[in-house]
C-alpha cells in the first residue's frame, strides 16, 4: 500500500494530504505525482486490474502541501469542477510571511498577468492585456517578534496562477522560503499550506469541510498553541 495519508474516502471522492514537493499531476520532470500515487493506492486497495479512473479536480503548486480532493467517478468529477467554477469549492491556506502587518485583517486585490514563458505571475495595471483580477482576504493569527515573521490565514476569492505568493510578496510580506517571489528563507521549504477545503458532496449535496495541518516544527513552530 502506498504511503498515503487519506483524510476521507467514499465511493465518489477521496481526500488526501499532499506532501510538499510532489507535483499534483505528471509533468516534464517525470517525478512521482499525486494523481499517480492515489491511483496506485486505489488499485492496490481494491485489487483493480488495469487503469483506475481518478478525476483531478484542482491542483496545488508543487512546493505546497495540504488537502487535495480527487473524484472517483466521472459524475463526481464533473460536479466538483462545476463547484470550482461557481466558487462553491472553497480553499483556505496558512502561510508564514515576512514582517508585521499594520492590520490584523485585510483584503488584497490586484490585477495579475501570467508570464507563460517564465512560469511566473506579476502584479500589473488593469489596462494590461490578459490581466486578471485577483482577490484574497487574510487574518493574522500570530506574530513572532524575534524572527519578524507572521502567521496568516488566507481565504481565496479567485484562483489565479501563484496568486497568494505574488500578492503577498507585492504587499511587502513575501512567504518565507518562496524561491520565486520571496526575500527570506532561500533554500528552505516554502511556508504555504492548503489547510482547509470545503465542498458540497457531489452526490449527497452535504457541505463537507476537510482539514490538514503541517507539523508545528521548523518554520511552522509559530503554529503551536494556535487553534484552527
Amino acid at each position: 500500500m502506498q504511503n498515503l495519508e487519506v483524510i476521507f474516502e467514499d465511493n465518489h471522492i477521496i481526500v488526501v494530504k499532499k506532501q510538499p514537493n510532489i507535483p499534483s499531476q505528471a509533468d516534464k520532470t517525470e517525478d512521482r505525482d499525486m494523481l499517480t500515487i492515489v491511483k496506485e493506492y486505489l488499485r492496490e486497495k481494491y485489487s483493480k486490474p488495469g487503469n483506475v479512473y481518478l478525476g483531478l479536480v484542482h491542483r496545488l503548486d508543487r512546493p505546497v502541501g495540504g488537502v487535495m480532493i480527487f473524484a472517483k467517478t466521472s459524475k463526481a468529477a464533473s460536479r466538483l469542477s462545476d463547484q470550482v467554477r461557481e466558487k462553491v469549492f472553497k480553499k483556505k491556506y496558512l502561510a508564514v510571511v515576512d514582517g508585521k502587518f499594520e492590520n490584523k485583517v485585510g483584503v488584497l486585490e490586484d490585477y495579475l498577468y501570467k508570464d507563460e514563458r517564465n512560469n511566473i505571475s506579476k502584479v500589473v495595471s488593469k489596462e494590461k492585456k490578459n490581466a486578471k483580477i485577483a482577490k484574497l482576504d487574510f487574518e493574522v493569527l500570530a506574530y513572532n517578534e524575534v524572527k519578524n515573521l507572521s502567521l496568516v490565514k488566507i481565504n481565496l476569492h479567485t484562483g489565479r496562477h501563484h496568486q497568494i505568493r505574488v500578492q503577498l510578496a507585492h504587499s511587502g510580506h513575501s512567504i518565507f522560503g518562496d524561491q520565486k517571489y520571496g526575500t527570506r528563507g532561500q533554500g528552505k521549504q516554502i511556508a504555504l499550506w492548503a489547510y482547509e477545503l470545503t465542498i458540497k458532496h457531489p452526490i449527497t449535496k452535504e457541505e463537507m469541510t476537510f482539514k490538514s495541518l503541517p507539523e508545528s516544527n521548523g518554520t511552522w513552530c509559530i503554529l503551536k498553541d494556535i487553534k484552527l
